[in-house]
């Protein structure tokens, strides 16, 4: 039985999860992951089937709420709604004004979680290796494609909520990078600042689907290939890095609906190669400072995980 101060932790954890998917490389799964709630997760989703509906359908609120795990889920949905949307418009000035710090930041963020993550594999063999290696050259081969330019419309929210519900459940692949390469981020940024409803509303409707769904197939893969699974999620994370570089230079732009010049296009390249080619300040002690900013708090948050991973 869970007591008042449980739910708070949970509440905070979920918020922690929220913070981390509406960054571009860091994962609302591997958040679930270090701070011990990713299996209650996964099997709370997998617990809203057809023996949930039809109890719903019966009136059965009490059966329904205690089979689906209610309560926790609640909690840690309302953590993230609140991250979401306190976090958003941080993320738009942050990536606009610092957008060499804030990727540093990300950077080591993300390189320590590879690190965190690989001590879960406690036996290597040839599979795992392997497992490691495709993850990394999947996601560094996505992060070197053009970002896919799309259509601002309500049926392309419904398909980047589905994709980016799935980043949200996959340690090592966050939704916001999910969205970045298909086109879709700073689209779903905007309407939550500007509280776009009818888009929020779709794009909601799109991530329960792509929750109730992913989680069916993720849960079966990690209860079966853990050490594999752990290993490609990792090499996910690994590849996101190239993405993550602080210094990058706009390959392509195009022109948006609104009459706007958008970046969709971007290589990493070396600070003295940003003097060059954008003429600004590459800050790399700035960048430097950041990156060990973002590998400190990720191992605090590790020890400090590692203290509440008791069953709440």
């Amino acid at each position: 039985m869970r007591r008042p101060k449980d739910y708070i932790l949970l509440y905070l954890k979920g918020i922690s999860m929220g913070a981390t998917d509406v960054i571009p490389g860091v994962s609302g799964g591997t958040t679930a992951l270090l701070t011990g709630i990713y299996n209650e997760l996964i099997s709370s989703l997998q617990a809203i089937d057809w023996k949930a509906l039809q109890m719903l359908k019966n009136r059965d609120f009490s059966g329904f709420w205690e089979k689906i795990n209610g309560s926790f889920l609640l909690t840690i949905f309302l953590g993230i709604i609140t991250s979401i949307f306190t976090a958003a418009k941080g993320m738009i000035y942050l990536s606009t004004r610092h957008p060499v710090a804030t990727s540093a930041f990300f950077f080591g963020l993300t390189a320590i979680s590879v690190t965190l993550m690989l001590r879960e594999i406690k036996k290597w063999n040839g599979g795992i290796v392997l497992a490691l290696a495709a993850g990394t050259a999947i996601a560094y081969g996505l992060s070197i494609l053009p970002a896919f330019h799309t259509p601002d419309a309500l049926w392309l929210a419904f398909f980047a909520g589905m994709v980016g519900a799935c980043g949200m459940l996959l340690p090592g692949i966050s939704g916001g990078f999910i969205l970045l390469i298909i086109g879709k981020y700073r689209y779903i940024i905007n309407a939550i600042t500007n509280f776009d409803l009818p888009m929020l509303l779709v794009f909601s409707l799109g991530c329960v689907a792509g929750l109730l769904g992913f989680s069916r197939i993720l849960g079966w893969v990690v209860d079966n290939y853990h050490g594999a699974t752990v290993a490609l999620l990792a090499g996910l994370m690994l590849g996101t890095l190239n993405k993550l570089w602080p210094w990058r230079q706009v390959m392509e732009f195009v022109t948006n609906n609104r009459g706007q010049q958008v970046p969709v296009w971007d290589k990493s390249i070396l600070p003295w190669h940003y003097v060059a080619v954008t003429g600004k300040d590459p800050q790399v002690f700035q960048a430097i400072l950041m990156m060990a900013i973002g590998v400190f708090i990720m191992v605090l948050v590790e020890k400090i995980s590692a203290r509440l991973k008791t069953k709440l």
